[in-house]
């Protein structure tokens, strides 16, 4: 009986904030498992499509700003991209290597990406974030800066591979986030990532040291020339990505 009468408030509080801190944790952990998790198990490869109650959060519906639907995340109808790669030896843990003609194109490795909205990120409101200074005409090149506009643009090969037309800024963040390059033939038009580039003032050319001049013609291209979309993005600067491991030979090699 002594030991009933030990129970006081203070350890009731106690009892009750434990319990509320340890499904407060297990709650949040499987929350954050609505994106950036696999929805299989690595040992088995099982794919988790009923929402387990202790691994996987049940399917809840977002609605998206500026009426562009709904999505439903987990998103267990989901499958993963079929990845262009071949095992370099049945060697268990083996690395594998791309399959495609040019490896920047297969998605894997330094050019990996992931599958996003076809559609453009939107400013607060409801306009594209990003846009070429041809329509985002309140922007302008500071006097002190170089513009790059009309600069040759030369690969790692160190030949030329087009010229810059004009430069993409992110109009919420005020930064430049691309350079448009219109290739040698007249008509393509191709984006670079501004943190890929160097712009050389003093020569007057702009310098990509992630891929030769031959790979500029097969950048991801835009479905519309003064819209980029989310996952536009994502291909482009994974293709540029891709260049540091597979723009030539002599990266794939190990260093001696």
């Amino acid at each position: 009986m002594s030991a009933f009468y030990e129970i006081d408030l203070a350890f009731i509080s106690l009892i009750l904030f434990t319990a509320f801190f340890i499904g407060l944790v297990f709650y949040l952990r499987r929350e954050d498992r609505r994106e950036g998790y696999p929805l299989e198990q690595d040992g088995s490869g099982i794919r988790d499509s009923t929402g387990a109650f202790i691994f996987v959060p049940g399917p809840k519906e977002f609605h998206l700003p500026f009426d562009r639907g709904t999505v439903t995340s987990p998103d267990f109808s989901r499958r993963e991209r079929d990845l262009p790669l071949k095992r370099v030896s049945v060697i268990p843990g083996s690395p594998s290597q791309p399959t495609t003609e040019n490896p920047m194109l297969a998605g894997v490795g330094p050019g990996s990406y992931a599958t996003r909205a076809k559609e453009p990120d939107l400013d607060h409101n409801g306009k594209p974030k990003l846009a070429p200074m041809r329509i985002a005409t309140d922007f302008f090149v500071d006097s002190k800066d170089s513009d790059p506009r009309n600069m040759r643009v030369f690969g790692t090969d160190g030949h030329a591979a087009g010229t810059v037309t004009d430069i993409w800024v992110d109009r919420p963040e005020s930064l430049v986030r691309y350079l448009e390059i219109t290739l040698d033939d007249g008509e393509t038009k191709v984006l670079a990532p501004i943190s890929q580039v160097v712009i050389d003032g003093g020569r007057n050319k702009v310098v990509v040291d992630a891929i030769g001049s031959m790979h500029f013609a097969d950048v991801p291209q835009l479905s519309n020339p003064d819209q980029i979309t989310a996952d536009e993005e994502e291909r482009i600067c994974a293709y540029y990505g891709g260049g540091y491991l597979y723009a030539n030979s002599f990266r794939t090699e190990p260093l001696v």
